[in-house]
């Protein structure tokens, strides 16, 4: 069985996109939305540990990683949530399961939203959570520039975006031994691709984060209406998205598998193992039943 990453671009609409596949063509399908500051890159470990069953596929979002940034995109959650269904479309996928990591999950349930049958399972890992009151302390310094006048929070937003900014969001609220397992690569590879364009980009989709609470009901409703099998794999030690964070999901999922494991925000690098053996139990579970 050929486990390797395949690295690939496709055109989607007038965007050139880079994405990266491992699998055969005929498996079941998990769609893997990065997060931010981050690409497509952060699922590198993860795809080949599972590409033995599975069907892996993890695109650059537009103005991230290796894709292209075109000017006349919508850089918001429902833009990208509309490029990630055109996405799958050009690859013509009609059924998936989800992992939901950072602000690819309130882009993938957007996108889950748009067509719930196509939805096998879900995989939530330290996503952007609907619960207003189960955020965890970082949020509310993004929330203190929302009173702001526009201009004022933008200037604050960017003045955030810098290479120890990264830095930080990487490492997070991890202890050093496990900060000792991510990899410099990450902010730095990321800063590197950061330009005057993407910064803005960048500054769009944090100050969206305001716009994004009143949609906070809708994603719930989509959870309890729809109940989809779920597998929630958090690491607590999280400033964004601590352990109240993940047990959140269960009001509208009481059904869901919830893990808290000895990490961070980014547990594909501090916590590898676990997460495959998590994930490869859940979805061949969820696989077998639909056969």
């Amino acid at each position: 069985m050929d486990t390797r990453v395949r690295h690939r671009r496709i055109s989607v609409g007038k965007v050139e996109v880079f994405y990266r596949e491992a699998g055969a063509d005929g498996a079941p399908v998990v769609l893997l939305p990065h997060g931010y500051p981050c690409s497509s890159y952060e699922f590198r470990n993860l795809m080949p540990r599972l590409a033995d069953r599975w069907r892996l596929i993890a695109p650059d979002f537009p103005g991230a990683g290796y894709s292209e940034t075109p000017d006349d995109f919508d850089y918001s959650f429902d833009g990208y949530a509309g490029f990630l269904d055109s996405f799958v479309e050009a690859l013509d996928i009609a059924r998936f399961a989800l992992y939901l990591h950072d602000f690819g999950s309130p882009i993938g349930a957007r996108l889950a939203i748009r067509a719930p049958a196509r939805i096998a399972a879900l995989i939530i890992q330290n996503g952007d959570i609907p619960y207003e009151d189960a955020l965890g302390p970082k949020y509310a310094d993004i929330e203190k520039t929302w009173s702001l006048p526009v201009p004022e929070m933008r200037k604050q937003l960017a003045e955030a975006i810098n290479e120890e900014t990264f830095k930080e969001e990487f490492l997070n609220d991890v202890r050093p031994e496990l900060a000792a397992c991510i990899p410099p690569d990450l902010w730095k590879l990321h800063w590197s691709l950061m330009t005057p364009r993407r910064k803005e980009v960048a500054i769009d989709l944090i100050a969206g984060l305001k716009q994004n609470r009143a949609w906070f009901p809708q994603h719930r409703e989509y959870l309890r209406e729809h109940r989809p099998p779920t597998l929630i794999v958090w690491g607590p030690h999280d400033h964004y998205m601590p352990e109240k964070s993940a047990r959140a999901y269960l009001r509208d999922l009481p059904d869901a598998e919830l893990h808290l494991l000895d990490g961070g925000h980014w547990l594909l690098e501090t916590n590898l193992d676990e997460v495959v053996a998590l994930v490869r139990d859940f979805l061949g579970r969820v696989h077998a039943h639909a056969g």
